[in-house]
């Protein structure tokens, strides 16, 4: 064979070399364009694994969703019935639902799921076999709806730690709530009582937020069994303040409890006992307990996120301010009355003792400005003369 035909062999084994590299690459490319699908309706990320579909006035779920994506964002649509079309989605663990017009969960929902939220809805009934088998669920957000009851099996949802209830129509608090959680959040009900028993099996309860309900009484003991519990608020809530003994009772139980009582019942000192006493670390004021994003049930929510609804419940806790001087008294018939007009005698002592506070701190104000309008003469005079020469 001469050169010329072992120059063509050469170069017709590159050639086909460079095609099956070239549809090798072509078939990975095609490979993962395949695999990484999205709907054009939606965005996506993660290697098309977190999928968002919010704002796109979609009534039933869309086509093209991979099936190992891990997070789902269908808020602020018109879903009225996604049926079990979610079942297949067995890696998803974030699904957000929030803001649509569904009537109930969807049935067979992935137990792979770690976040549920679906706030903002028309559900009014929480089945047992909605949660049966979630055993991975860690958050529950079923705020803003019309829930009335709900029903829990024992010994399922045994990893959520956050429950959100609130602004929803429960009369109840209810019972066989799962054994882990750390937060409840129940405010915003027509809460008017709280069976015997249904809070003993919570071990691990940090939180319970209780404000803006029904409540005029309280059964005897029914905190004693929430050995974790730091934080509760029992506000704006119609306490029975004629009942003594009952009202005796919770204030006791606020004294000697570690936990923090926010809504102190019957008076308007935002904390309740005396071992709660503001210091100059946490300053708490009444404020939060009569703040008028809480007194419509929820009507005027700007409807942007339940952030908002985790906001207005942690100003129970973070808003800080100066403690006003005066008690307040709560009746059924008219709410929160705060008395706050000083006496003359108390007027006296403040002037008296204040005032001249007040003198010492601006006669040093004075001095102090006047030590720096010299120091400033001394710069600008020199530098002007030095600029006009």
């Amino acid at each position: 064979m001469g050169r010329d035909g072992a120059n063509t062999e050469i170069t017709r084994g590159i050639t086909m070399l460079t095609s099956s590299l070239f549809l090798v690459l072509f078939c990975g490319l095609l490979g993962d364009w395949v695999l990484s699908i999205c709907p054009s309706m939606c965005s996506c990320s993660g290697g098309h694994r977190d999928v968002d579909c919010s704002l796109k006035s979609l009534t039933k779920l869309p086509h093209g969703l991979q099936h190992n994506i891990r997070f789902l964002n269908l808020s602020f649509n018109s879903l009225k019935d996604l049926g079990g079309h979610l079942s297949r989605y067995d890696h998803l663990r974030t699904l957000d639902l929030s803001y649509n017009h569904l009537e109930s969960l969807p049935s067979v929902l992935p137990r792979s799921l770690w976040d549920i939220k679906a706030t903002w809805n028309r559900l009014r009934l929480l089945d047992k076999n909605d949660t049966a088998y979630h055993w991975n669920l860690k958050l529950l957000d079923l705020s803003h709806n019309e829930l009335d009851k709900i029903v829990f099996i024992n010994n399922t949802l045994l990893s959520v730690t956050f429950l959100n209830l609130s602004h929803n129509r429960f009369w109840t608090v209810p019972t066989n709530m799962p054994h882990n959680l750390e937060i409840i959040d129940l405010s915003f009900n027509y809460l008017v009582q709280i069976l015997p028993g249904s809070l003993d099996r919570l071990p691990k309860l940090v939180k319970l937020y209780l404000h803006a309900n029904h409540f005029s009484v309280l059964p005897e003991g029914i905190f004693d069994k929430l050995r974790a519990l730091k934080t509760i608020t029992l506000g704006e809530n119609p306490w029975a303040c004629e009942e003594e003994d009952n009202i005796t009772r919770i204030l006791r139980w606020a004294e000697q409890t570690p936990a923090t009582v926010l809504g102190c019942p019957c008076y308007t000192t935002p904390v309740c006992g005396q071992s709660h006493v503001a210091t100059k670390e946490r300053l708490l004021d009444s404020a939060p307990l009569t703040e008028s994003t809480m007194n419509n049930r929820g009507e005027e929510y700007d409807g942007m996120s339940t952030a908002r609804t985790v906001m207005v419940t942690s100003a129970y806790e973070t808003i800080p301010s100066q403690h006003k001087i005066g008690l307040g008294i709560w009746t059924s018939s008219t709410g929160f009355h705060r008395v706050s007009k000083l006496t003359s005698t108390t007027e006296h002592l403040l002037s008296s003792t204040v005032k001249p506070k007040m003198d010492n701190s601006r006669s040093k104000s004075q001095n102090v400005f006047a030590q720096i309008e010299m120091v400033l003469l001394n710069i600008f005079v020199p530098t002007i003369a030095f600029s006009m020469y």
